[in-house]
């Protein structure tokens, strides 16, 4: 008996006993637009972050400004292919993906993908970019070698975040469906439909592939947990509002929900069956989409300072001018 539980422990660690997580650093990057995703560039820990109509590329260590990648339209994500060298920036008003050299950070070239290409991410599998198409729904499969699209897989839906089991499925949120797609590599097609079970408008998506559970962020404040195999809802757990990016860190088993209210949900995965959350981390407000460096576990998030709201305004209010940064966050 002590040998089972001693064996649990090992691959599911108590991590609610340690330190919490704290805002490290606020990393200023200045001037207008608006923000999506963000990567991470885990060989040389640069910090790729997108930003209107450019790419901010940033040292994580110093925080200092490397470059910036201009000739964007509207950016929402970056991958990265390490073995070539390059990054993949989607372009939602362009409906294309941008080529760049990661050496030189220099652009080579653009590809035609379908219609509002949102989030975008590279498939170990089939070792492709695949890019959620939001308005043409569906996605682009990418063959990075040759840098053009060589299938168009359809959903029912409007695609907004996927992720991979790395063993030839692909898992994709649909926003206006409340529902997960999974996609079979092996043919480029959907295969499954599994519903929410409540969790309503989902955006961000993160997987931990060696126990098959899909994390799912839902715009009425519920972290979803579906089991990978048979799309069987598992937990739901409460976040904060206007989550738009989940992390999971593999190592710690703690999943993230950074949250546009400006909060970080921090849950913690006890086993395949158990979630607990441990912590409501105050951060910045508009800080809704983050990254994850799965080396040093530090998460980064993109926001601005905003304006005060005059009366009887509505939406989100105007910001304050070149006060766009990245939020460093970490276990203290």
């Amino acid at each position: 008996m002590r040998f089972i539980n001693g064996l649990l422990l090992f691959l599911f660690p108590m991590y609610a006993l340690v330190q919490p997580y704290a805002v490290v650093r606020d990393i200023p990057i200045g001037g207008n637009g608006g923000w999506d995703y963000l990567s991470v560039y885990t060989p040389t820990h640069e910090l790729y972050v997108s930003h209107g109509d450019e790419v901010d590329v940033v040292d994580e260590h110093s925080g200092k400004l490397i470059t910036v990648i201009h000739q964007l339209h509207g950016v929402h994500g970056i991958a990265f292919v390490p073995d070539l060298n390059k990054a993949y920036i989607s372009n939602g008003r362009s409906n294309e993906v941008t080529v760049v050299d990661i050496i030189h950070h220099r652009v080579l070239h653009n590809i035609a993908t379908g219609q509002d290409p949102d989030a975008i991410l590279f498939e170990p599998f089939t070792h492709t970019i695949i890019t959620c198409n939001g308005r043409s729904h569906d996605l682009s499969v990418i063959d990075p070698v040759n840098d053009r699209v060589i299938h168009t897989i359809p959903v029912d839906g409007k695609p907004e975040t996927a992720v991979s089991d790395l063993e030839g499925h692909l898992f994709v949120n649909i926003e206006d469906r409340n529902e997960i797609q999974r996609i079979d590599l092996h043919r480029f097609q959907a295969d499954y439909r599994w519903p929410l079970n409540g969790g309503m408008r989902p955006t961000g998506l993160s997987i931990d592939w060696r126990q098959h559970r899909l994390f799912a962020g839902c715009g009425n404040q519920l972290l979803v947990v579906m089991n990978a195999v048979n799309g069987q809802v598992v937990a739901k757990l409460p976040i904060g509002k206007g989550c738009d990016g989940i992390d999971f860190d593999p190592v710690t088993h703690h999943i993230f929900s950074s949250n546009g209210e400006g909060t970080l949900t921090v849950i913690q995965e006890r086993d395949p069956e158990q979630y607990k959350i441990v912590q409501n981390l105050k951060t910045a407000p508009g800080a809704r989409t983050s990254t994850i460096d799965t080396l040093t576990h530090h998460l980064f998030l993109s926001t601005a300072r905003f304006q005060q709201s005059t009366s009887g305004s509505h939406g989100r209010p105007p910001l304050v001018p070149g006060s766009f940064e990245v939020i460093e966050v970490a276990a203290l």
